[in-house]
């Protein structure tokens, strides 16, 4: 189960995504989408008892394409694959980068240990929440290890170490609010008219969405490793459902983003939120890096690397945090980098959001520990 959730809509962020984002596309701009198929040829991806995924996904992505070629002539679609054959990461983003696309939508099939995990997740690029999403991540960009030259093509990335990570959400912030804005609208889809399990709008560190200098969005139709799901998503049935969610959710996103006159950004429903387990204790880790008896505009040019940043005031005191993790270790990773720009930060803790210390801090982590191996 997701433990935690990233997205929150909140009346601030739809008035600056209203204001700046939801621009008319111009009439002589040509709309393009690019659909990738995860995995291929030597990559199979994660699998089930008798599919594999990059088999299942290519299917969904043709179908999405279809639809779209059939509904929207006006829409050109370019795939990154139609046969199964090995595309290097970097590549896929590449492409949409290349053709000067308008949205990139990479669709894939989940897959972990426990055979009960079922449901769907739409991913946007930005620091996992939880350790579950950065296994995913893991694991999907572990495929690079399969690429020649994998260490320049993506700057030293490690996809095994969460650093790695760090550095590439920092560095990726261009169309995020679009992104999320039409995962939204994809999960909604899911929920909705597939009427599938929803697992919430989610952030991970995905190398194709870093490179992408678009909207971008990875979708994870469910899960080859649940028999039930595994069953669906290779029926005639779910593969319709399935890219018919995710045509619709691009219909939608694209129909408004295209209207000329004003429109209502509606919130992201609760139902979409990915619900947090309830614990005894709430334990949160944060890096502070600031503090001022004067409020500091959060866009100052000293934030500039930085699209977490949260001030909490005091006695007459602000102090300015980045990063939010359940745990000391992955706190610790961000920390190192975080101290490039301001070398006086510390971590600091929060049990129910009391500041505790960070001894407190360790002990709470340990018991939650137990907890969940119970």
């Amino acid at each position: 189960m997701i433990k935690r959730t990233f997205i929150l809509f909140v009346a601030s962020w739809l008035l600056v995504l209203i204001q700046g984002y939801f621009e008319p596309v111009s009439a002589q701009k040509q709309f393009i989408v690019v659909l990738d198929a995860g995995h291929g040829g030597r990559d199979p991806g994660t699998h089930g008892v008798f599919s594999k995924e990059k088999h299942v996904a290519l299917d969904i992505t043709l179908r999405v394409g279809k639809l779209i070629e059939e509904n929207f002539p006006d829409v050109k679609v370019i795939y990154t694959r139609k046969t199964d054959v090995f595309i290097e990461l970097h590549e896929r983003a590449a492409i949409a980068n290349r053709n000067h696309a308008d949205l990139f939508i990479s669709i894939h099939v989940d897959g972990v240990k426990k055979t009960s995990a079922h449901g769907t997740s739409t991913f946007v690029m930005g620091l996992h929440k939880n350790d579950e999403n950065l296994e995913v991540a893991k694991r999907e960009n572990g495929v690079i290890t399969q690429e020649e030259n994998y260490t320049t093509n993506y700057q030293g990335f490690d996809p095994n170490k969460p650093e790695s990570y760090i550095r590439i959400c920092l560095e990726q912030k261009a169309s995020l609010d679009l992104s999320l804005y039409i995962a939204a609208f994809i999960q909604d889809q899911f929920q909705n008219h597939a009427k599938r399990i929803s697992r919430g709008v989610n952030q991970a560190g995905y190398l194709v969405l870093w490179q992408a200098t678009m909207p971008a969005v990875l979708v994870e139709t469910g899960f080859l490793t649940n028999p039930q799901e595994e069953k669906y998503l290779n029926s005639e049935e779910g593969k319709t459902q399935i890219s018919t969610a995710i045509y619709h959710g691009f219909a939608a996103y694209k129909n408004q983003i295209e209207k000329k006159s004003s429109f209502v950004v509606n919130p992201l429903p609760d139902s979409l939120k990915t619900k947090s387990t309830p614990q005894q204790d709430e334990l949160i880790y944060r890096i502070q890096v600031l503090s001022s008896d004067k409020a500091i505009n959060t866009n100052a040019k000293k934030f500039k690397n930085y699209t977490d940043i949260r001030e909490i005031s005091d006695n007459k005191v602000y102090r300015y945090y980045v990063g939010e993790e359940k745990t000391y270790s992955a706190i610790s990773s961000y920390l190192k980098l975080v101290r490039e720009d301001f070398k006086d930060a510390f971590v600091v803790a929060f049990k129910n959001g009391e500041k505790i210390t960070l001894q407190e801090a360790k002990e709470v982590e340990s018991k939650l520990k137990n907890l969940e191996t119970k």
